[in-house]
């Protein structure tokens, strides 16, 4: 597997993405990759930024947020779009005085930038995976997630396929949408690198689709808390936090 980082100018707010596309994308793309964009470049393009002086950020974390489980601590964790994230994904770095939401619609903004790439460079397969970064629980530094994606498989299944010693795995599926966004997030960086965008070829255990994912392929990365692996370690605490911000709110 192959990961390219793509430079670009410094984006600003409310530029046209298609037309940074069109300038950065067109000779990189070809049969088979799939293009990561980071999720910062499209809140910024879509306009999604809030002035520091226009709310504190306490303030705009509660009303971004679909739920908060802890304001405890100096750090917000919050349930944002079915993913648990500090701060509902604000983010202030490289921001320039605002505060950067995330997109809008991101799922249907991976779908648009999937069929206005594929029909303008008669592409039958590519993939459009949009990143940000993320913290693993007790692990420091951040790793990938994906928020949206569109022109290929999001899981790869192990079930029923044997193991070393030819036994049935039972349970166990790839996240091929994070497994990339963590290549695509590391080569792009976190910092002043100014390459919000990467090509990825030659990816293993990638399924490429000419249509757009379907409702149950879209819900088929996500697991409610009640049945999340990690929910009866603190269960009782998290929904005792969500009952109260949901009555305050």
């Amino acid at each position: 597997m192959y990961v390219k980082a793509i430079y670009t100018h410094r984006i600003e707010c409310g530029e046209v993405l298609e037309q940074v596309l069109d300038r950065y994308v067109s000779e990189l793309l070809k049969e088979e990759v799939v293009l990561a964009i980071t999720s910062k470049i499209i809140s910024i393009c879509q306009k999604q930024v809030v002035c520091k002086t226009a709310c504190s950020k306490e303030e705009l974390i509660k009303r971004e947020a679909d739920a908060i489980v802890d304001m405890a601590h100096s750090i917000c964790l919050t349930i944002k779009d079915n993913i648990l994230i500090p701060s509902a994904g604000i983010d202030e770095s490289n921001g320039n005085e605002v505060y950067i939401l995330y997109p809008k619609d991101v799922q249907k903004t991976a779908l648009s930038i999937w069929n206005y790439l594929k029909t303008k460079h008669c592409i039958k397969h590519l993939g459009i995976l949009i990143t940000d970064s993320n913290v693993t629980p007790m692990r420091r530094g951040v790793t990938g997630i994906a928020l949206g994606w569109c022109g290929f498989e999001p899981l790869y299944s192990y079930i029923g396929k044997p193991d070393l010693y030819s036994e049935p795995l039972k349970v166990t599926q790839v996240n091929l949408l994070d497994a990339l966004a963590t290549s695509a997030v590391l080569v792009m960086g976190e910092g002043a690198e100014q390459t919000p965008m990467a090509i990825i070829s030659g990816a293993p255990k990638v399924h490429f689709l000419t249509r757009p994912p379907t409702t149950k392929e879209e819900k088929s990365v996500k697991i409610s808390m009640k049945k999340d692996l990690y929910s009866p370690h603190g269960s009782p605490l998290v929904k005792e936090k969500l009952k109260k911000f949901a009555i305050s709110s």
